[in-house]
């Protein structure tokens, strides 16, 4: 098949399905791994798609994107300070709790001094925090992540086997009725949907700008855990009221 052939195939299919994996176009298109990211990487140059781990997403879709610690700490800060108040008010002494690498985790910590409990996260920062803080902390061994300073890959996945909480604080991206809760990197999406496995009680700690959009990986269904959000002029979904847990700070 030509380049142009495949090229064409790829943006009318992102024109239906706004989300397309790496490995799913590699079986279709009859084609390399190679080939198709090239595809994609000069897509992406026209302008006609943008790409995401692990596939591409349509350019004009709500899908949300991996942004920098740096630029995620900038967004919607006083509702995160507000969720993260809240949240940290729910642990306990004697708690064992997962802290999920994330801006809204990250401003749960100053809140967390002088509680007698231990913490395991995947986040560099959290890491570096939660000791400054005081608390107990261990930090998930593997390979991290340079944008987000998370750690990520098999030896996380093993790492985390070890341990059980009983509460699990998790950041996500996008929640939808269609795609439950998500994040752009599946890698990521792995180890949060285990930390909720491992987890007694759950919560997924979002701003309300994240209902309505999409990300590229899938973490967990929207009855899995309790929603933590903030209040906002938003008309949440009634579809995810009807099944989902939501606290609206």
């Amino acid at each position: 098949m030509l380049t142009e052939e495949r090229q064409s195939i790829i943006v009318n299919m992102l024109s239906e399905k706004s989300i397309l994996k790496l490995k799913d176009l590699v079986k279709i298109l009859d084609a390399s791994e190679s080939t198709i990211r090239r595809d994609l990487d000069e897509l992406e140059a026209k302008g006609l798609l943008k790409r995401v781990h692990g596939g591409a997403v349509a350019v004009n879709g709500s899908f949300t994107l991996d942004y920098s610690i740096d630029e995620r700490t900038e967004r919607f800060l006083t509702e995160k300070r507000a969720i993260a108040k809240y949240c940290a008010d729910l642990i306990e002494d004697g708690d064992y709790v997962y802290l999920d690498s994330g801006t809204t985790t990250l401003e749960m910590i100053p809140f967390l001094s002088g509680k007698r409990l231990t913490v395991v996260t995947n986040g560099v920062y959290n890491a570096q925090k939660l000791v400054e803080n005081n608390v107990k902390t261990y930090l998930l061994g593997g390979e991290v992540k340079h944008k987000t300073q998370t750690v990520i890959g098999e030896q996380s996945v093993l790492n985390m086997l070890k341990f059980r909480f009983t509460k699990a604080f998790i950041g996500a991206n996008g929640i939808t009725f269609k795609s439950a809760i998500t994040t752009p990197d599946d890698s990521e999406a792995v180890i949060k949907k285990l930390a909720i496995d491992l987890s007694k009680d759950s919560y997924v700690v979002v701003d309300s700008s994240k209902f309505g959009s999409v990300s590229f990986s899938k973490i967990c269904d929207l009855d899995d855990v309790t929603i933590v959000t903030n209040k906002s002029d938003y008309k949440i979904d009634k579809r995810i009221i009807d099944i989902a847990t939501i606290i609206e700070i």
